[in-house]
């Protein structure tokens, strides 16, 4: 029987490799087409490919996160590292060109970003040919085994930071390629999950408990300041939706419209900024006076009742406007965005129905009444009662529902003692 179960196992890495082989020209195609409309920068093809510039002496550190989200999230990590080890070099991949163009917009120095490598035609391994790092970072929930394998067969050790494993992904993975995410779980040097129950469903998938460390929420440990930009008007008077997804922006402006005695401004950003004309046609249907962000740089003002922020990597300056939050991605069944900026920059936060991808925060945020659980029916109400004593109440209740917990620096600790 063993030997019966490492013939399967190995016959499902074999379909993964020919099913990569198959999609990576595929994959280099649409990247050839977002270079032809400009989003993403000139090199990006060979980027994919592994293509990255060649590293000198010195310590390096190969950072991998999904997109802007995941990489905000990790750039105190990523700050902490530089300051620690000076001379650090850092290349961070991503999966988008957005996130690319934030972290070079961070002008860190040592830091160098590209476009992740695809997972076939031998990319991870050339790219570990080129910037020879020390240790492979990867946040929350990236696991590609072609890029794991290689790093396994380069002596790179790899960790996992902020490891999410949901129970619907979970569960995928233990009906349909056990023996796969055991391989690549038995590969981690070092895991710290977001919460306890990701690392409890990755120790029941495999995950060896001597490279489990505690558990600790990168995004609880953001911190934003009062911000740069002074708000147009006062801060209880300013609402914020972020990260909207399609079928939530109108349901919000609704619901603004209902609030008006509460609110004078509602800023939309919505997750993904290539929406900017549905949506703009959305705050013309709903006969608001707006403008935009990525037109001549324009910022909130007390005369437009609606602003259209439709930029990447400003987040927290939107935060930090608004007294109160409403959390996009709740509202429609795509499980919610993260409750801890808003947390952290103290702005109030309402949120939908659809949490699941924050299920323990939105569990102590519940158990602390530190957030307003709405619907669509129920939105327009709750902001139209929402005080500016209450706003700064639930922001209170938030803070201490979500205050950071695990040990970060025991986290950097671990991570800093991967490098030789």
């Amino acid at each position: 029987m063993p030997a019966i179960g490492a013939a399967f196992r190995g016959r499902r890495v074999r379909i993964y490799r020919v099913i990569m082989a198959v999609l990576t020209p595929v994959l280099l195609g649409l990247t050839l087409i977002q270079r032809l409309r400009g989003r993403v920068a000139a090199g990006a093809v060979a980027e994919r490919l592994g293509f990255v510039t060649a590293r000198g002496a010195g310590l390096g550190i190969w950072l991998h996160g999904a997109s802007n989200g995941e990489l905000t999230s990790a750039r105190w990590v990523l700050e902490r590292l530089l300051a620690d080890r000076p001379g650090l070099s850092v290349l961070v991949t991503a999966n988008t060109g957005t996130a690319v163009a934030m972290v070079t917009g961070w002008r860190l120095p040592g830091v160098t970003a590209a476009l992740s490598p695809v997972d076939g035609w031998g990319a991870a391994r050339r790219l570990l040919r080129r910037w020879h790092p020390d240790a492979l970072v990867v946040i929350e929930n990236e696991f590609w085994p072609g890029r794991l394998a290689a790093a396994r067969a380069a002596a790179v050790p790899v960790a996992l930071i902020g490891a999410r494993m949901s129970a619907r992904s979970a569960l995928a993975w233990a009906r349909f390629a056990p023996g796969l995410m055991r391989r690549m779980l038995g590969d981690l040097a070092f895991v710290s999950a977001q919460d306890a129950g990701s690392a409890a469903r990755l120790t029941r998938l495999g995950l060896p408990g001597a490279v489990l460390a505690q558990a600790v929420m990168l995004k609880a440990q953001v911190v934003h300041g009062d911000g740069a930009t002074p708000p147009p008007v006062p801060r209880a008077r300013i609402l914020l939706a972020a990260s909207t997804h399609p079928g939530e922006e109108a349901l919000i402006l609704a619901a603004f419209a209902q609030a008006r005695g509460q609110f004078d401004l509602l800023i939309i950003a919505p997750r993904h900024p290539r929406r900017r004309a549905e949506v703009a046609g959305l705050i013309r249907k709903a006969g608001f006076g707006w403008l935009q962000r990525s037109q001549h740089g324009a910022l909130p003002r007390a005369d437009h009742p609606v602003f259209l922020a439709d930029s990447m990597g400003e987040m927290a300056l939107w935060y930090a406007m608004a007294g109160a939050t409403v959390i996009g991605g709740s509202f429609v069944p795509l499980g919610g965005h993260t409750p801890y900026e808003p947390m952290a920059a103290g702005s109030a936060i309402l949120h939908g129905p659809h949490m699941e991808n924050f299920a323990e925060a939105a569990a102590a945020l519940a158990a602390h009444a530190a957030a307003l659980p709405v619907t669509d029916r129920t939105l327009g109400a709750a902001l139209a009662a929402l005080a500016p004593a209450r706003q700064q109440a639930l922001a209170q209740a938030a803070r201490r529902a979500l205050a950071p917990d695990g040990d970060a620096d025991a986290m950097l600790a671990r991570l800093l003692a991967l490098l030789r």
